[in-house]
């Protein structure tokens, strides 16, 4: 039941506090929005912690993709490209622009399955992930050995 108000606002929720729930932050809590700084300390905008993250050493951002991930992204990059089934990651190897990946494909689907036509597709990446180049590297039958 609710209970009568002096101010003439009957039948509306109490207020915050008595609801315990905690009420809106004020303007007169600067310190904590500030991260614990005083209301004078200087406040960095998005486009200056932007900024300043650009000019983190190269070394750092370039070092940030792992193999594994350099190697996913290049069989989505390769499967975007070429549409076809990705058989795994042959190869990848760390360059200076970049990553180099493997990625084995199938041509062709044959039948038997050993008789299948794969692809050896070499893609590069740069230091973020994104697509530089990628060219078909080796072509072969499934059941064909190394000698070939």
């Amino acid at each position: 039941m609710a209970t009568p108000r002096s101010d003439g606002a009957r039948g509306r929720e109490p207020p915050a506090e008595r609801r315990g729930r905690r009420p809106p932050r004020s303007e007169e809590q600067p310190a904590e929005r500030a991260g614990g700084r005083g209301a004078d300390a200087p406040q960095r905008t998005q486009a200056e912690a932007s900024g300043a993250e650009r000019e983190r050493a190269p070394a750092e951002r370039r070092r940030s993709l792992k193999a594994a991930e350099a190697a996913h992204l290049a069989v989505r990059h390769v499967y975007e490209l070429t549409g076809r089934q990705i058989e795994g990651v042959t190869s990848i190897e760390r360059g200076d622009e970049g990553w180099l990946v493997g990625v084995e494909v199938v041509e062709s689907r044959r039948v038997p399955d050993t008789a299948d036509i794969l692809a050896v597709y070499q893609a590069e990446l740069d230091h973020d992930g994104d697509l530089l180049s990628y060219r078909r590297v080796d072509r072969y039958a499934r059941g064909r050995g190394d000698g070939r």
